[in-house]
């Protein structure tokens, strides 16, 4: 785990201060897929009692954040090939779903138009917005009609955080570009276009996954040749 600094005293770190760190640690791939997090080194790192650490890494686990067997430390999911597409094509069903329910309303979140503003501030040479696109379609998801829809996004929403987090780390995709195709997602709902709404929001998915896919291709290939 990087371990970046020393944060102050016990007496004023929460578990929640430790959770955004860690996360944010996490998405920019400071630490790396395969990364181990323990609860000793969290501990020290913000200078929190054990139980305290543990809270935050629990949290993590649960969101699909970190992965943690029984009796072994947590540690940064390793997706493969297959784990990326199974979770990209499953999330472009439901959130496609999503949105063209958003459509027949012709309504957007306020949190997703938030998030997409703040989204148009960053700079195309910027990698720190992630959080920014992860709210924008959260909030989305979160605002259409549908609860259990919403419950099976949630459930993917750790390992999309994930993915999210190295198409963005790895420049696979700019600020500027996601933005626009959100600009598009968000068009077509205004418009009511159920299926356009849709549409654009698969393409939007799929083609983050075919990047994501094309640069863990060009990875295992150069680790390939080494060998």
């Amino acid at each position: 785990m990087s371990i970046d600094s020393v944060s102050p005293a016990a007496s004023s770190v929460l578990p929640e201060t430790i959770y955004q760190a860690l996360r944010a640690g996490i998405l920019a791939q400071r630490d790396a897929p395969g990364s181990t997090i323990t609860e000793s080194a969290v501990a020290l790192r913000f200078a929190v009692a054990r139980p305290t650490a543990k809270i935050a890494i629990e949290r993590l686990v649960r969101e699909g954040l970190l992965r943690r067997e029984a009796h072994r430390a947590a540690r940064v999911p390793e997706l493969d090939r297959s784990d990326i597409i199974d979770l990209f094509d499953n999330r472009a069903v439901i959130e496609g779903a999503a949105l063209a329910s958003l459509a027949r309303s012709g309504t957007i979140p306020a949190e997703a138009l938030t998030a997409h503003r703040a989204l148009l501030s960053h700079s195309e040479d910027d990698t720190t917005f992630a959080d920014e696109d992860i709210a924008f379609h959260r909030s989305l998801v979160q605002g259409q009609s549908s609860p259990r829809l919403a419950m099976l996004h949630a459930q993917l929403m750790g390992e999309i955080e994930l993915c999210i987090g190295q198409v963005e780390s790895h420049r696979l995709l700019g600020a500027r570009e996601i933005a626009e195709q959100h600009q598009g997602i968000l068009d077509a709902v205004l418009a009511g276009d159920s299926e356009l709404a849709a549409s654009r929001t698969h393409n939007h998915i799929t083609g983050a996954r075919d990047k994501l896919l094309a640069r863990y291709d060009a990875d295992h290939a150069a680790a390939d040749h080494k060998l």
